[in-house]
């Protein structure tokens, strides 16, 4: 009755690296969009210890291409690493950034889990390789 369906781990990872670079891009997109001001107070949230000016601008600048152009590494398959890499750094300081309003386990999990997790995703992402679907090399 049901078809048997053929299982494949190339499949999950695109599947896996669809969704979560659609959802990055999702996130970077406004943030590219919002310009020198958006870029400047994403970098002194995330590294306070940033001067005002050019420099704030250009790590804001830097998370929100990382989100944005990271996910589109990611779906494409192209650049993968550096994508995953540069995914993977600015969820630590996402997660960073969340770190004040945490006092125990619970609210930990609550607040700081989400970029924390996806941090240790880019992290094994990074390790596997993208597959042999997409643009990039395939990676043994």
């Amino acid at each position: 009755m049901f078809k048997r369906i053929p299982y494949s781990n190339d499949v999950g990872l695109f599947i896996i690296r669809l969704g979560l670079g659609i959802m990055f891009i999702l996130h970077g997109l406004p943030k590219l969009m919002g310009g020198p001001k958006l870029w400047e107070g994403l970098a002194q949230k995330g590294l306070p210890m940033l001067p005002d000016g050019f420099l704030s601008i250009v790590f804001g600048l830097a998370a929100a291409l990382a989100e944005a152009g990271g996910g589109l590494l990611l779906i494409l398959g192209l650049y993968y690493r550096f994508g995953c890499a540069a995914l993977g750094v600015t969820m630590i300081v996402a997660a960073s950034t969340k770190m004040d309003g945490v006092s125990n386990l619970y609210e930990f999990a609550k607040v700081a889990g989400w970029p924390v997790e996806l941090a240790v995703v880019m992290i094994g992402l990074f390790i596997i390789g993208p597959g042999s679907i997409g643009f990039g090399r395939r990676s043994s």
